[in-house]
């Protein structure tokens, strides 16, 4: 990935597309899930998008970032990232760059409509280099998956994706993610990380941009460990 390879030789398009690409399998293990749908890419966009990340069409990661403008899972409750599409303009490394974030820190590869988000880290979240972490909106921290990206999507396609998120699912979720946009999402208030938001069945959900979800998330998480911070040191 693009700020992970620093020093090494930046590789060309051609160099990147090999002979045995990951992307046959993902998308047959995508559409047989049924829970899958497939966001075309623009040809320019995908170029551009797997240059700038300098991963193999062999990686899920460039098989996603090459071949498709981006996953909807779940009817679009979560949304993996591939080169962008109208229907979800954030793509791979360039949501990174809205965010201001390194890429060398970690790669945020997709999130979900309640501001959770999951990033393949390169040493900002901790030592497992590589894994996948979540962002969790009930916990404002990132919790390590001890998944790769492929093993992120195999669970995507075909996990618990129900039971994983059982505790922040509400009756009748389908319609609210149908009005949403792939760039959009669902502010809940109470927040699910505090005692009068646990039940996200009885709060009040306001649509608004992923970007200004992940900023008043972060917020909150960095006035949280400053409290904490210094309740451990009076």
């Amino acid at each position: 990935m693009t700020g992970s390879s620093a020093g090494l030789a930046v590789r060309s398009y051609s160099e990147l597309l090999v002979a045995d690409p990951a992307w046959p399998a993902l998308e047959a293990a995508a559409r047989q899930s049924g829970r899958v749908t497939i966001l075309p890419c623009d040809a320019a966009a995908a170029r551009m998008c797997i240059e700038q990340l300098q991963v193999t069409t062999r990686s899920s990661l460039g098989a996603l970032a090459h071949e498709t403008g981006g996953l909807l899972i779940d009817s679009g409750w979560l949304r993996l990232f591939g080169s962008g599409h109208t229907r979800m303009r954030r793509t791979l490394g360039g949501w990174n760059k809205a965010l201001g974030i390194p890429v060398a820190d970690f790669l945020v590869v997709g999130d979900d409509i309640v501001g959770g988000a999951f990033a393949i880290n390169g040493g900002a979240l901790g030592p497992a280099l590589g894994n996948v972490f979540y962002f969790a909106p009930d916990a404002l921290a990132w919790e390590d998956m001890e998944l790769g990206h492929g093993a992120l999507l195999e669970w995507a396609f075909e996990g618990n994706v129900e039971q994983f998120y059982e505790h922040l699912r509400w009756p009748g979720w389908q319609e609210d993610v149908a009005v949403l946009g792939g760039d959009q999402a669902l502010c809940l208030y109470p927040p699910p990380w505090c005692k009068e938001g646990q039940d996200v069945s009885k709060v009040a959900r306001g649509m608004v941009s992923a970007h200004e979800l992940w900023g008043i998330q972060h917020e909150f998480a960095e006035q949280l460990e400053s409290y904490v911070h210094d309740v451990e040191w009076t």
